[in-house]
């Protein structure tokens, strides 16, 4: 209880500090405001992590051009993969995320003056639009955009199916997805709990995949792929299941 205290009183001191840099940024050095997002996003992450005694590696960055664009997509069991991306990934890491994170005081101003785009899940066009502002900032800005696929936080660590919105952004911008598989974080504090655990997250980083084939065709195959490539980086290869199947809805991120 301690630590869980500590880790969000420290948290929000962090998050108010250097969020606070960013709006400033963007008002006096606008023309550098993406570099000190990437830098100062980066180091509030890792300080997050080192003072809930969380060890953060990565293997894999090899194989990725980390100076291309590119669509990351993840699986999602805690709020500490967002943490430890940021702080591993070498990337120009943003974020495909719900809209009420742009509400955030402070916070909210920051994130959206850095380019993470906020989607409302519940209005489907303007969910198309909000994919189609990810994939003009992606190709302009090199950027690593990063989404979670199953929607939302697994609250038992199997991995959950993938929505389509990852794969449409891919298949508008012509960019590889760059499968990522995260371990620990669920242990360091699962979806309903509070409580912050010290541990060691392990990120996986595989090749990157290219779609191919007709417009839904290319979409259902490349989110099958992804998906088998996301279970087979966190050990869960029996998660991959059959291909997904047809659905309309367009979701991203919690």
């Amino acid at each position: 209880m301690i630590r869980t205290v500590w880790v969000l009183l420290a948290g929000i001191v962090l998050t108010a500090f250097y969020a606070s840099r960013v709006v400033l940024a963007s008002w006096f050095t606008p023309k550098v405001l993406g570099c000190r997002c990437d830098a100062l996003a980066r180091r509030w992450c890792q300080l997050v992590l080192r003072v809930a005694g969380v060890q953060a590696e990565v293997e894999g960055t090899e194989r990725v051009d980390w100076e291309q664009p590119s669509v990351v997509v993840a699986n999602h069991q805690s709020w500490f993969d967002v943490f430890t991306l940021v702080a591993v990934l070498p990337g120009r890491v943003r974020f495909v995320a719900k809209e009420e994170l742009g509400r955030i005081p402070i916070f909210g101003r920051a994130w959206r003056a850095c380019g993470h785009i906020s989607i409302n899940r519940a209005d489907r066009k303007s969910a198309i639009q909000s994919l189609d502002r990810a994939a003009e900032w992606v190709r302009d800005h090199a950027l690593t955009m990063t989404l979670f696929p199953e929607g939302t936080r697994s609250p038992d660590g199997r991995l959950q199916e993938f929505k389509k919105g990852a794969f449409v952004l891919a298949l508008k911008t012509g960019l590889p997805i760059v499968p990522v598989g995260i371990s620990g974080t669920r242990e360091v504090m699962p979806k309903g709990s509070f409580t912050v655990r010290p541990g060691k997250i392990r990120v996986r980083v595989g090749e990157p995949i290219f779609a191919s084939g007709a417009w839904e065709v290319g979409r259902d195959e490349l989110r099958a792929q992804s998906r088998a490539a996301v279970a087979l980086l966190i050990g869960r290869p029996d998660d991959a299941g059959p291909a997904p199947s047809h659905e309309h809805s367009t979701e991203t991120n919690e």
